[in-house]
Parts: C-alpha cells; sequence; structure tokens
C-alpha cells in the first residue's frame, strides 16, 4: 500500500520542481511511511530519494514535454528491493504504483519466460514488462486493488490506471498543457496554480448520497478516475475509458458459468473465494483479518484458518452503548474458529474525531461508520499491517435489509391502479410515528412514500440522506439558481441502465456495487485503514469472485426474503449457528444520541454560525428548523445533521485557511 502522486506537462511552464513533488509526497505520507521516492524526467539519473539533500537545490527545468512521479512506500512485498518509482530495463517506463497485484507471481513466470528481466521481487516490476508486452491492455491482466501511473518516454505518454471494483483512489486535474494526479485530492493541492473552487454540484451530490461519487470532485477542475477506467494522457489529449464491467447480463446468456443446479453454484462459489482468500494470504509482514462477528467477515476469517498452521489474529472493536456492540458474536467466532482474538472498547469521540475525518478524507464524507472504521484501523495496525476484512458481500450476494424493500415493493408495482393510489396516499404521512427512524412505523411510512415515485427514483429516496425536494428546501435561494437544471438522481440512473435485463433487485445490487460500494464503503475503508498505514484485503472484491456473483440467480441469494443465503449455505460450517441467523446490526455510532447531548452545542456553534451563514450555501431557518425538530424529539435527523456539520468542517479545513496544512497529528486510544 502507497501513496503516489505526480504530474505529465506538454508545456515547460507546467515543468515543475522537486521541491513541488515533495510537498505532493509529503502530504501522503500517512499512506506510506517507510520510504519515499520520486523521478523527473529532467533529472540525471531519473529516480532519486526524496529528502532534504535532493530536494535542497533544483535542476534546471528544461524540457517542453515529460512528467515527474512521486511515492510513498508502506512495505508489504519484497521489503528490501521493492524502491519506487520503478523502470523497466533500459530506464524508459517508470510506474509509481499503490495496490496489490495478487497473481503477480503467475505473471512474473510468464514474463520471465518472454525474456524480461527483473531486479526486484515486488509486483510493481511485473506492471512495468506486462505494459511493456500489451500496453494498455496490461490493466485486464491483473488480479488486485490498485491506481497507478505509468510514464512512458519513448511515445512521451502519461497512463493511469484504477482497480475493477475500485479500491484505490485516484484524482486527477487537467488544465491546459498538463495533466497532475494523486491517491488523495490533497496531494494535488500543494501545486502551486491549484485552484479550490467549490463545485455546486458535487455539494448537491453529497447531500444526495453522503458522499462525492466519481468522476466528479467537491473541487472545480478536479475529477475522480472511475473504477475499472483507464486514461492516457499524450500530446496535451487525455482519453478516458472503461475496461471492465461485472456481467449482470442474463444468465442464460452466460457462457462463463453454466452451472444449472444450486449445488454447482455453490461449489463454484466455495472454490472462488477460497483461492481469493488464498492469494491474499501471500505478505511478507504480520497479516491478520477484521471479524465483527457478521457472516462476511467470520467467512474470511474461518478460510484464513484453514489454511494457517498458527492462530489467525482477528480484531474487533465494541462500544458501551448495546445496540451499536457486536464483540459477543465476534467472540463467538473466534472462539469456533481458533483465532487469536484482539477485542476492544472505545468511547468514540466525535468532537475529537470531526476535524482528523475532514483531514484525511479530503472531501465531505458524512457516513458515520468512518468513526469506528478508523478507531479499529487503529488498534489493528499495532498488532499486523495486512488485514483481510468483508468488504464487498452484502452488494454482491443481496445482503442490506433494503433489498427485501425493493423485492417487496415490485409486488406493490403489479396492483391495480387504485389500490396503488390509497397506499400512496398522503394520508399515511400524517399518522404518528416514533421519532426512530428504524422504528417499525417510521420505516412503514418512509416505505409508503417511495412507492409513489419510479423504482430507480424510489430507491434513492429510500437510502439517500436529503431528497431532492428537502435538498432545495434547504438551500439558498442564490445557491439554488446555481444549479440550474442539475439532477443529482442521474448518478444512480445511470448505473442503473448498466443492468437493464435482470430482476430489480439484482439490479438494485448491481447499482449498489457501481456506486454504493466504490464511493462509500471502499472510500471508507481505503481512507481509515491509510490514515494508520493499515492494508486492508478484500477477498469477496476479487473480480472473479464478483463475476460469479453477478451471474447468479437470484433465488439463490435471497431466500423468503433473507440475503446471502448461498453465502450461509455454502460456508455453513464455518459460521456459528446464532451468526447465521442473527439480524444485520452495521457498524455505527449513536449519532442521534450525540446531537442531544454532547455535540448539541456543536449543533449552534458550528452549523448557525456566521462563518457557516457567510457561505450562503443555506437558508439559515431551514437549518434551525432541523435542529429544533431533532432536539425537540419530533424526528430523527441525526444523519442530516452530521451530513451538514461535515460539510462546514471540510470548508473550515480546506478552504478556509490560508494554507493548506501538511499533516493532522494523531491520537492514541486509551
Amino acid at each position: 500500500m502507497c501513496g503516489i502522486t505526480g504530474i505529465a506537462w506538454t508545456a515547460r511552464e507546467k515543468n515543475i520542481s522537486p521541491r513541488i513533488l515533495r510537498r505532493m509526497t509529503d502530504v501522503l505520507s500517512h499512506r506510506g511511511p517507510d520510504d519515499s521516492g520520486g523521478y523527473h524526467s529532467d533529472m540525471p539519473g531519473k529516480s532519486f530519494l526524496l529528502n532534504d539533500q535532493n530536494t535542497g537545490a533544483d535542476f534546471e527545468l528544461a524540457s517542453d514535454v515529460g512528467a515527474a512521479l512521486g511515492h510513498r512506500r508502506l512495505s508489504i512485498i519484497d521489503l528490501g528491493t521493492g524502491h519506487q518509482p520503478l523502470s523497466n530495463e533500459d530506464g524508459s517506463i517508470w510506474i509509481a504504483f499503490n495496490g496489490e497485484i495478487y497473481n503477480y507471481q503467475e505473471l512474473r513466470k510468464e514474463l520471465i519466460q518472454q525474456g524480461h528481466q527483473f531486479k526486484t521481487e515486488s509486483d510493481t516490476e511485473v506492471i512495468v514488462h506486462l505494459y511493456e508486452e500489451q500496453g494498455a491492455a496490461c490493466v485486464e491482466r491483473l488480479r488486485g486493488m490498485f491506481a497507478f501511473a505509468i510514464w512512458d518516454e519513448r511515445h512521451q505518454r502519461l497512463f493511469l490506471a484504477r482497480d475493477r471494483i475500485g479500491q484505490k483512489p485516484l484524482f486527477y486535474r487537467e488544465t491546459a498543457n498538463s495533466l497532475s494526479f494523486a491517491s488523495e485530492l490533497k496531494s494535488l493541492l500543494q501545486l502551486p496554480d491549484a485552484s479550490r473552487t467549490v463545485d455546486p454540484h458535487a455539494i448537491d451530490l453529497f447531500l444526495a448520497y453522503q458522499y462525492v461519487p466519481h468522476p466528479w470532485s467537491i473541487l472545480k477542475g478536479y475529477q475522480k478516475l472511475p473504477p475499472a477506467h483507464r486514461a492516457i494522457y499524450e500530446q496535451g489529449k487525455l482519453t478516458v475509458e472503461r475496461y471492465w464491467k461485472p456481467p449482470y447480463e442474463n444468465p442464460a446468456s452466460n457462457l462463463q458459468f453454466p452451472f444449472k443446479t444450486p449445488q454447482q453454484w455453490s461449489d463454484a462459489l466455495r472454490e472462488t473465494l477460497t483461492e481469493s482468500v488464498k492469494i491474499r494470504m501471500r505478505s511478507d509482514v504480520p497479516l491478520g483479518a477484521f471479524l465483527s462477528g457478521g457472516i462476511d467477515s467470520t467467512i474470511i476469517a474461518g478460510l484464513m484458518q484453514s489454511m494457517s498452521d498458527r492462530p489467525v489474529h482477528t480484531f474487533s472493536i465494541g462500544f458501551p452503548v448495546k445496540q451499536f456492540d457486536e464483540r459477543s458474536y465476534a467472540r463467538e467466532a473466534a472462539k469456533m474458529l481458533g483465532t487469536d482474538h484482539h477485542e476492544y472498547v472505545v468511547e468514540p469521540e466525535a468532537l475529537e474525531m470531526l476535524p482528523r475525518l475532514a483531514w484525511h478524507y479530503d472531501e465531505p464524507f458524512a457516513d458515520s461508520s468512518a468513526i469506528p472504521t478508523m478507531y479499529l484501523s487503529q488498534v489493528t495496525r499495532q498488532e499486523v499491517t495486512v488485514s483481510l476484512s468483508g468488504d464487498g458481500g452484502d452488494e454482491l450476494f443481496a445482503g442490506y435489509d433494503r433489498y427485501r424493500a425493493v423485492a417487496l415493493s415490485q409486488w406493490f408495482d403489479r396492483l391495480p391502479t387504485m389500490m396503488r393510489k390509497m397506499m400512496t396516499a398522503s394520508i399515511w404521512q400524517k399518522l404518528p410515528a416514533s421519532v426512530e427512524q428504524k422504528s417499525f412505523r417510521r420505516r412503514v411510512k418512509r416505505f409508503l412514500a417511495g412507492l409513489a415515485v419510479p423504482p430507480e427514483r424510489r430507491y434513492l429516496k429510500w437510502v439517500g440522506i436529503f431528497d431532492t425536494e428537502r435538498r432545495h428546501e434547504m438551500y439558498a435561494p442564490e445557491f439554488r439558481e446555481q444549479l440550474n437544471t442539475f439532477d443529482a438522481d442521474q448518478f444512480l440512473l445511470d448505473a442503473y441502465q448498466l443492468c437493464p435485463d435482470r430482476d430489480f433487485v439484482t439490479r438494485t445490487t448491481a447499482t449498489d456495487v457501481q456506486t454504493y460500494l466504490p464511493c462509500d464503503i471502499l472510500t471508507k475503508v481505503d481512507i481509515a485503514s491509510m490514515a494508520h498505514s493499515l492494508e486492508c484485503r478484500s477477498p469477496f472484491l476479487d473480480h472473479r469472485v464478483a463475476e460469479l456473483a453477478a451471474a447468479m440467480p437470484l433465488n439463490l441469494k435471497m431466500h423468503k426474503g433473507r440475503g446471502k443465503q448461498i453465502l450461509t449455505d455454502t460456508f455453513s460450517d464455518l459460521l456459528p449457528e446464532s451468526i447465521q441467523t442473527r439480524k444485520k446490526m452495521g457498524f455505527g455510532v449513536p449519532l442521534n444520541h450525540w446531537f442531544r447531548n454532547e455535540l448539541k452545542p456543536l449543533l449552534f456553534d458550528v452549523l448557525m454560525s456566521q462563518r457557516a451563514r457567510d457561505r450562503q450555501i443555506f437558508n439559515p431557518a431551514a437549518v434551525e428548523q432541523l435542529i429544533s425538530e431533532h432536539l425537540n424529539l419530533q424526528w430523527d435527523h441525526s444523519a442530516r445533521l452530521w451530513s451538514l456539520l461535515v460539510l462546514e468542517m471540510w470548508f473550515q479545513t480546506f478552504l478556509d485557511p490560508a494554507e493548506i496544512p501538511d499533516h493532522f497529528p494523531e491520537t492514541v486510544l486509551t
């Protein structure tokens, strides 16, 4: 795991000095504390260590066309010789790589047979030689999580690529005569000409989804390379294209998986996921696993233990609030599997965490489970450098409760028109219900309210934070005018179109795989883990597992309204009975309680401050009404208030200071 950054230019005025490259690289030091390096096409020898001695005096920046690459390294494979940036034999191709290639040993043997000479044992060098052989098509041979940049001196071409599911991030900025890139947005903000103008559309998207989705960025002029995409910058022109998508087409036409019986699907799942875990256990540093006590993490820990000759280190955290504490399930799973279990109890400190979240996530990010993920990463890193996780199981195998609502809504859509009108009548919204968002009556009212709109928009109404009507009521008139006819729903609607021919529940899971999974879950885990220099590997997200799940019929995943049935059946030998039948809890924090107690002053001091009002984004009266309804137990607005708080803290961290800080101090758990 690493941090990468750099720039390619087609005019001399865009050429950057080693000092600037070092600033861009050092701001990523948390992603790679073990080593740093740079490449500059103007420098004799090309590659150099980024330290005070080598960046104290700049050499002549002479080239009209060239590139500079920066790298921070967290050493996982080939600890002794894996320094980056790294080149091919004649120094004509250079790479800065973030990620892990799990099939690198197999590819290495193939490339040696083709005559390539290796100077390291690293997976990084495999990409260089594979690029020599296959050019941009090299990404199609890689199994793993990755974001990388290759500078091809012979063609004066910059090649960027991101893994299929989107486990590793890659931001970029195209300007006249240059293209800059980085693992994190804050690195690009170190460039002298970096602009910091907020994109109103990105704010609208953030409030709809609780994240800024690809390809947008919170700042104008900056973008994210979407998952499963590659980009070529050559002669001042940028070309971006998709190279893979999960095969959600009709199973009858999918010749890759010709299975006829549930047992055949189950056997294929066991074999594919087991092999995925096996190749992710390749490591030259200590390795463990997150264990929440849910189905997905327990399966991964169980498969790891079955392939290990010593107890696997597993990690879980708990909270004093019972409804957010899963430790008993994790403990039971660890006992059954025979792992060396590490359990921690934490009292999340939101006041302490908010500035850290704003700094590390670069963009507004309102999934509050980032807080426990940060804590879990911190305690796990005290014991191991690599941890496997169960991320992806819910999206691939229909595990979320909301998929049951989607299935039920399909029954509604087949009812006569008169019955549909009765069920969606506004009178039902006037009935009393608990303030708790997850209470039965509140869920019923939310379900009925969503039935009045088309299925795709209905789903966003159920899972979104602020729906379109509420957002527009919140905005100040001047800000609303900037949005013009922009439709934030379109990001989700476009994703639905990539899977047009399956049942609607499968189409919804496919949409989550391409939106919620990379933009929320994987962003959360990548940033939280790399903030503590911890590498997270997700066997469910191997593209072979994802392809198998995509082709699988829904009735194998969801049975009698219960998701992940095939996972439970296939891996029942690894799952305690209580975990097989338990209700999904989620990885959350007590926001509702916080905002009525310790965070109550923050709502007024931050959201109602003059500084926040001066941004002229929101109508102050609308914000005050949200706060009042929450504090008076009229409604649980905790997720919405958290989103507004996160947004304002991002403004204060990245836009208000005269200069972006180059680090944020760590805190220590007690």
